[in-house]
């Protein structure tokens, strides 16, 4: 009984034999395989690491698509409708290092067109669609766009110059030396007059954009904001010069200081408020300050910022003040309480990257735009400065190490194909010989 139960449980052996594709039957001292089917099978070995290759590459580019919704991937435009409440992606289809500025349209507020730290960007349909402008004319770092107030020109800088569009085409104007990069471009009350702030120098037009000349000595102090405010019927500049506030009325020859209530550290930035008429904002040492009356009086706004040495590059609120946004190198801060309080923002938005000007659009008080970067801006506008490719800040060891990466793989290349070609030759000649 105990053997029929083991024949039952472990048959026996089968004998080692396989069935021809002749339908015989061929036992384990059978011929090897023709130098054809060892063709077949190295073909087929090859095929599936392809295969496998394909996949994996497949997946690799299956997780970028995915990763590409996830804003701490990349930098990027984003847009919110709320004044800072939520926030959503406006460069759909890109994968951008840097959006550095952003210009709406005062006609069309679909029409956008993006600075980034690779050329100027146009979208006319609200950010859904972006193609590049004009890259053979204007290329680099963009960091200043502006529109005319009616919407009918625009005038942008790049590191290879300032350009403007006027009836539906592109030119160069004739700038000096130090005029690009631009941190700023403003329209002033006259529609021929146009204000350039370049790395350390003021530039103004005069004949709307077609050529620029410098506002006061070469080596003064540096200006690294400006603010331009329409006060009929001429208009009041501002800027930061030497850390400093002053305001100009006479079109930027003369200067007054407007620091009054602003203490006595260092003005990171200044920024006329588009809702409220005469309203100023400044920041100063993690503080926000507040000027109702064109700046000639200041007032602290809530609690400092949390994180101390903050960098504050752009402020936005609503008419009350109540409701305040500021983006800074650590990222966006929005205050429901007038400051009292601050909250990092982070739902959709890259909380880790650096967090450039913000924009508001012309139309709509409560639409903002805020651009992000992988790189800090201060390295963006470094190397803008030089003239200076971003591949230039990798060492020679990285390059070297990077081209001979590339050198092995073609030669691994033309060994595998030299071997593959060898073996389609052999498999023949080992035919002819068997037969």
């Amino acid at each position: 009984m105990a053997g029929a139960w083991r024949r039952l449980r472990w048959p026996p052996a089968r004998s080692r034999i396989s069935r021809s594709k002749a339908g015989g039957v061929v036992g384990s001292h059978a011929r090897p395989p023709s130098g054809r089917g060892r063709g077949e099978h190295v073909h087929k070995a090859v095929r599936t690491a392809i295969g496998g290759l394909a996949l994996a590459i497949a997946t690799l580019n299956l997780t970028s698509l995915v990763s590409a919704h996830d804003a701490s991937a990349y930098g990027g435009l984003f847009r919110s409708r709320n004044l800072g409440g939520t926030w959503l992606n406006a460069d759909v289809g890109l994968f951008l290092g840097a959006a550095l500025t952003v210009a709406i349209d005062p006609r069309d507020p679909n029409h956008l067109l993006m600075g980034t730290d690779i050329g100027l960007l146009v979208s006319s349909n609200g950010g859904r669609g972006w193609s590049q402008e004009v890259p053979e004319l204007i290329s680099g770092a963009v960091f200043a766009i502006a529109f005319s107030p009616g919407g009918e020109n625009v005038v942008c800088a790049a590191p290879t110059g300032v350009f403007r569009l006027s009836d539906g085409r592109w030119g160069r104007a004739a700038v000096p030396d130090g005029a690009v990069p631009a941190r700023e471009i403003a329209f002033g009350s006259a529609p021929d007059r146009i204000y350039l702030l370049g790395d350390r120098s003021l530039f103004i037009s005069k004949d709307g954009g077609q050529s620029f000349h410098r506002l006061g000595p070469v080596g003064a102090a540096p200006i690294t904001a400006l603010a331009v405010a329409i006060v009929q019927p001429a208009e009041l500049l501002f800027a930061v010069i030497g850390g400093r506030l002053a305001a100009s009325a006479a079109g930027g020859n003369e200067w007054q200081q407007r620091a009054f209530g602003l203490g006595d550290d260092p003005i990171d930035t200044v920024v006329l408020d588009r809702a409220v008429p005469n309203r100023l904002w400044a920041a100063s040492a993690d503080r926000i300050f507040v000027g109702d009356d064109l700046g000639a009086r200041w007032r602290p706004v809530g609690q400092p910022l949390p994180e101390a040495s903050t960098n504050v590059r752009g402020i936005a609120a609503d008419e009350t003040a109540s409701t305040i946004v500021v983006t800074t190198h650590r990222g966006m801060y929005r205050s429901h309480d007038g400051g009292q309080s601050w909250i990092l923002k982070e739902n959709s938005l890259p909380a880790h990257l650096e967090a450039g000007p913000l924009v508001r659009d012309p139309t709509e008080t409560r639409t903002l735009y805020a651009g992000y970067s992988l790189l800090p801006f201060p390295e963006l506008w470094r190397a803008a400065v030089d003239g200076r490719n971003l591949l230039s800040r990798l060492d020679p060891v990285s390059l070297a190490g990077g081209f001979a990466f590339i050198a092995l793989l073609i030669i691994g290349g033309v060994l595998l194909v030299g071997w593959l070609e060898r073996q389609r030759s052999a498999a023949p000649a080992g035919s002819r010989r068997r037969s």
